[in-house]
């Protein structure tokens, strides 16, 4: 403990965060924490007070620009929880206007659609590592899918994919972040400028169409964070269900006669291990009493989904089928993408077992490692091992696959974005934490 605070990152609170939990709730619903070195915080880790956060906006807001006024530019979590005009990080009124756009948009896309692009995809990296006979399936097929996935409902052409592929991969390391970010930034104009004189039934098209009326800017800010979150959730779910249904004989020790299905699974998942576990971030614009602690104006109150779920008041030995946790959200800022993330994750997970139905873990299931962060709960590497597959030769772990064409009109080479350079290099820096 610093400081009276407990520290929630690093590699210890990354082993056993269900200890530092326990020891949270001994505060009482919302603890004293340091969410990385010298950076104070609040979690919230009961239930009921997560849903009054959750549920109050206009006390809790969610802009944090006053917040981020004080935070170093080389903070390692500034760049997740700097303010930007997306829908999950915004207030009323553009909050609602952003978020308009995003759900009417997200709406269009048809469960079939979205089923078919999910399996073109999964039989595309399944075919990349069958004939091998072991995998990684976080780096090999958790990571990439849903980002394949995200790239063909965006309408994004296979050469262009790629670039937003690996800027996301690397923005997600957060490792070389300016440079990830730069190229981020432009291959989301790219697409943009692409989609102005190419239209099509695609989500960046709607977007950017919307009767809202989101500027250039707001489109792609919207399209970073459908791309970007969007698949840091998806890949942690999926892989999160998948250490789930390999090593616990609830869910099928072969994976042929568990008593309980992969969505069973993903819902064990989505309460006990989600995979945003600290999230929801909000700053108090004055000091407020809440549940006997004092918090302070402008320093962030964050939600602990994880712990908030696992709040012994909540507990309850029958939970399949129970839907009642936090881990999408609830109130004004719940996740617009959960019923296309759910879709996604089930059905990725349903391809990679049909496929190789006698994969099994190649290490013991307390020897995988979590990735540090508070913020999300996520896997460094999930081996496994299974039968090879009979087929083409075994693809190399250091190629990407390119996403499967998409099914859009064909288009020309995109042109050059037609934004002035100044806002180009803005959109460079937002990700990480720049608002100037």
């Amino acid at each position: 403990m610093k400081h009276g605070r407990i520290p929630i990152y690093g590699p210890e609170f990354a082993a056993d965060p269900g200890r530092v939990y326990a020891e949270l709730r001994s505060h009482g619903s919302v603890a004293p924490v340091e969410l990385s070195p010298g950076v104070p915080g609040m979690l919230v880790t009961g239930y009921d007070a997560a849903l009054e956060v959750l549920r109050d906006p206009n006390r809790f807001p969610r802009d944090a620009r006053r917040w981020q006024q004080g935070i170093p530019p080389d903070c390692p979590i500034l760049p997740i929880m700097a303010y930007r005009p997306t829908c999950n990080l915004t207030d009323d009124p553009l909050r609602s206007r952003l978020r308009d756009a995003v759900t009417d948009s997200l709406d269009r896309v048809e469960p079939t659609v979205l089923r078919e692009f999910v399996e073109r995809s999964a039989d595309t990296l399944i075919a990349r590592i069958g004939p091998r006979g072991d995998a990684d399936l976080l780096t090999d097929y958790a990571v990439i899918l849903p980002l394949l996935v995200f790239n063909l409902l965006c309408g994004c052409p296979a050469d262009l994919g790629d670039r937003m592929v690996a800027a996301i991969q690397e923005v997600l390391k957060w490792e070389n972040s300016e440079e990830a970010n730069m190229n981020l930034g432009l291959a989301v104009l790219e697409l943009m400028a692409l989609k102005r004189e190419n239209p099509g039934p695609d989500v960046t098209t709607w977007l950017m169409d919307h009767p809202a009326g989101l500027t250039d800017e707001e489109v792609a800010h919207q399209l970073v964070m459908l791309v970007g979150a969007g698949s840091e959730l998806a890949q942690n779910l999926i892989a999160n269900t998948l250490r789930l249904l390999l090593s616990d004989d609830r869910f099928g020790g072969d994976l042929s006669d568990g008593s309980l299905t992969v969505e069973d699974a993903l819902d064990e998942v989505l309460w006990v291990d989600p995979p945003l576990a600290n999230f929801g971030v909000t700053y108090p614009v004055e000091p407020i009493s809440f549940h006997g602690v004092e918090l302070p104006a402008h320093e962030p109150v964050v939600i602990s989904f994880a712990a908030a779920n696992n709040d012994p008041s909540t507990l309850s030995d029958h939970r399949a089928g129970n839907r009642a946790h936090l881990s999408w959200g609830i109130g004004p800022h719940t996740c617009p993408a959960q019923g296309h993330a759910r879709l996604l994750s089930t059905v990725a997970i349903e391809k990679l077992l049909d496929a190789l139905p006698d994969m099994e873990l190649a290490v013991p299931v307390e020897e995988l490692v979590w990735r540090p962060g508070f913020i999300q709960r996520a896997l460094s590497s999930l081996p496994v091992r299974f039968p090879a597959i009979p087929g083409a030769a075994p693809a190399s772990r250091e190629e990407t696959p390119a996403p499967p064409p998409a099914p859009a009109v064909p288009v020309p080479e995109a042109p050059v974005p037609p934004e002035p350079e100044g806002w180009r290099r803005r959109l460079g820096r937002w990700w990480a934490g720049e608002t100037g």
